[in-house]
């Protein structure tokens, strides 16, 4: 393991990260908040540039990272940036108890937008700032920006860490030389980011915040942009009006995309945009799967406590598609109250998330199409021995290389998953009731079985709100450390796509080479 590389790499991040750190800083300024506020950033950016300036001392015998340095190194810088993270909501009293501290800025750097947060209009504004901003931060991916400081000489390890940090089975660079990869992809995304910010301003104001008007629009669209969920507001996004709704819904397909297909765009190979297998997987589904929250929500297939208009039915069906199968998880409505078949419907896209390449979690659609073609083409051995297979992807013949890590990923995944809420079923809280007002009403739902489930899952995939008492109108704050620590983990999992983090807790891997 070359540990004086991996140091050095480690310190950089740490400097930046304090660098970001001024952003709400600046914003504690702006808006006058008390000295402690001020200082709560002023400490952590301290720490951080001091320790990254001393670990960028010792030379390296080698630049080169290999992959399993590549890996463990990814996991490493997030968890270290979490523990740097939660320490501004912990010394300005937001959230004094740091393990609460740490679920809440883990869940903001993996863009989950799972929150223990009871009151979130309680949170000063540069804590609501950087809730968000590390939204914007995780959602493309820290080691991703870096690499644009990385030498040109140590291209392998620059695919080494971009593979790890990267959601998706296939990584590749979209252009010859990665530095010039990653800032195609942040320019993207930046600029995505700024549109969006400009949009939610020709709206009206929410009332009673007219003065607060691009400060949430910032803030909606670090939240897009990461594909994670934080909201600003009690109810998430349901104070702002269906024109802001709309154009949330909007963003969050564009940024369940894979970045790759805006490369294509500007440079003129629309025809190669449209003949996307994964981009019209992704559109088919969505529209499917708005079909059939819209028609059980019109035609009332099942009691439920909402009136919706039309109008209104399409839009929250809309929203709530978009918003989980992208794995950003705002709200509009408290969708737990809702038919069977529409909460089903969500579950199922919970688990899909959205393209590979984009800054959603979940499985990836590009998985899911690949391991049922890889089944489809098992079977078909099985019937005629002599069969060659040959699995396509994108008009690409795919490895079996790739196809058994796909199916390796999705058992890892449910193993994960059944696992964790194996020890969830242990937290004091289950069989608590707990009390939910919400648009539905207030009513009480017991924390049981389906709200270890939906909030595993929720973590995993990156989604944050729930179901049950972990639901869109409720919150994790009543599970134990323990859990809240597990639940973080998971979070972290399912962000580097499980094996980073693996890794990174692998003896073997920090031998010395």
């Amino acid at each position: 393991m070359n540990y004086k590389k991996l140091g050095k790499i480690l310190g950089k991040i740490m400097i930046l990260e304090g660098i970001l750190m001024i952003a709400p800083l600046m914003v504690s300024l702006i808006y006058r908040e008390p000295p402690k506020n001020v200082f709560a950033f002023l400490v952590p950016i301290a720490l951080l540039v001091s320790i990254g300036f001393l670990l960028q001392l010792p030379k390296p015998k080698r630049n080169i990272l290999y992959q399993k340095e590549g890996f463990a190194l990814t996991a490493m810088v997030w968890l270290v940036m979490t523990l740097f993270g939660a320490i501004p909501f912990v010394i300005n009293g937001d959230i004094p108890n740091y393990v609460n501290a740490f679920f809440e800025i883990m869940s903001g750097f993996t863009t989950t937008g799972a929150s223990i947060l009871t009151d979130v209009t309680a949170l000063s504004h540069s804590s609501l700032f950087w809730r968000s901003f590390s939204h914007w931060i995780g959602g493309m991916g820290i080691l991703v920006f870096v690499l644009i400081f990385i030498p040109e000489s140590n291209e392998g390890s620059s695919m080494h860490l971009l593979r790890a940090e990267s959601p998706g089975p296939q990584v590749g660079k979209l252009v010859s030389k990665m530095k010039m990869t990653t800032r195609i992809l942040y320019l993207i995304y930046l600029g995505l980011t700024v549109l969006e910010v400009i949009v939610l301003m020709l709206d009206k104001p929410v009332p009673g915040y007219e003065s607060e008007q691009f400060f949430f629009s910032l803030l909606t669209a670090f939240g897009c942009a990461g594909t994670g969920g934080f909201g600003f507001l009690q109810g998430s996004m349901e104070m702002l009006h269906p024109f802001s709704q709309y154009v949330i819904s909007i963003f969050l397909i564009l940024f369940g995309c894979n970045f790759s297909l805006y490369y294509l765009l500007l440079i003129g190979k629309i025809r190669d945009f449209f003949r996307s297998e994964e981009l019209r997987t992704y559109l088919i589904i969505l529209a499917a799967a708005v079909g059939i929250v819209f028609f059980s929500l019109v035609w009332r297939v099942e009691d439920f406590p909402q009136v919706y208009t039309t109008e209104e039915s399409f839009r929250h069906s809309l929203f709530q598609v978009v918003s989980l199968i992208t794995t950003a998880g705002f709200t509009t409505t408290d969708y737990h109250t809702w038919p069977m078949l529409a909460t089903t419907s969500l579950v199922v896209v919970m688990f899909m998330g959205a393209m590979a390449g984009s800054t959603a979690g979940g499985i990836k659609l590009s998985r899911i199409v690949i391991a049922m073609k890889g089944a489809y083409i098992n079977v078909r051995k099985m019937i005629n021995p002599r069969y060659v297979p040959k699995v396509k992807f994108e008009g690409k013949t795919l490895e079996p290389k790739i196809i058994n890590d796909i199916f390796a990923f999705i058992t890892l995944y449910f193993f994960i998953l059944i696992g964790s809420m194996f020890l969830l079923a242990f937290d004091p809280i289950n069989g608590q009731m707990v009390t939910i007002a919400s648009d539905a009403g207030t009513y009480s739902v017991e924390h049981g079985f389906f709200s270890n489930f939906s909030a595993t899952l929720a973590c995993i995939s990156n989604v944050g709100p729930a179901f049950e008492a972990v639901g869109p109108y409720s919150c994790y704050l009543g599970y134990s450390d323990f859990s809240k620590i597990l639940l973080s983990f998971i979070m972290l999992l399912g962000r580097l796509e499980i094996l980073p983090v693996l890794i990174m807790f692998n003896r073997k891997a920090w031998a010395k080479i």
